[in-house]
């Protein structure tokens, strides 16, 4: 059996890097592959693969992130000052992942599912959480930084009209990536794992 360790070195190394440039170490076509990856192989309820993504490079994730911006200023202009400059790093990096859920890929289960079926939003989040964090950390693995953002309250409107989003796609998160500048942020402390784990009967 393979060692685990490579992957959980890669998950240990994984965090949340917000000084980014405009560059890749790799090519747009490995970074596609990758988000396919977490699309193929993350788990999903029912394994009705209901995860969905929109992967923006260029001009066009710069344009998502100048979107904010102004939408932002003009609905909260009193947190501009905070949430500004934080916008505009966004948009400083190389691309944007943005997460969908898609809620017309649970029509596809039989009858027989119904009895559960309260529970597809919260297994839902599960499966996304999964997508979001197979590719945040296969990403940074590749010498990427990555950094996960959630404006999605504000920005709905201009994604899906930008983007042609059909009606029953959820937007959950952005994933921002691109070249580290600088040195990379050290691993913040992890405080309370005393009380994160009970272990019975071994």
């Amino acid at each position: 059996m393979a060692s685990t360790v490579p992957f959980l070195t890669a998950v240990a190394s994984r965090r949340s890097v917000y000084a980014l440039a405009k560059e890749s170490p790799i090519s747009n076509d490995r970074i596609l592959e990758i988000v396919n990856q977490a699309l193929k192989h993350a788990p999903s309820p029912f394994n009705v693969r209901s995860t969905r993504c929109i992967v923006l490079f260029g001009e066009e994730h710069s344009k998502l992130w100048e979107a904010a911006y102004k939408i932002t200023e003009e609905a909260t202009p009193q947190a501009i000052g905070i949430l500004g400059p934080k916008i505009k790093g966004f948009e400083a990096g190389y691309g944007t992942c943005m997460f969908f859920d898609d809620a017309e890929a649970y029509n596809d289960l039989t009858p027989r599912f119904a009895a559960v079926s309260k529970n597809y939003p919260e297994w839902e989040e599960h499966s996304s959480g999964m997508h979001q964090f197979i590719a945040w950390t296969a990403l940074e693995a590749e010498g990427l930084g990555c950094n996960l953002q959630h404006y999605q309250q504000s920005i709905t409107p201009y994604v899906t009209k930008t983007y042609d989003v059909p009606p029953s796609w959820s937007l959950k998160c952005q994933l921002v990536f691109g070249k580290p500048v600088g040195q990379l942020p050290e691993p913040k402390s992890k405080t309370h794992l005393e009380k994160a784990l009970r272990v019975y009967g071994a």
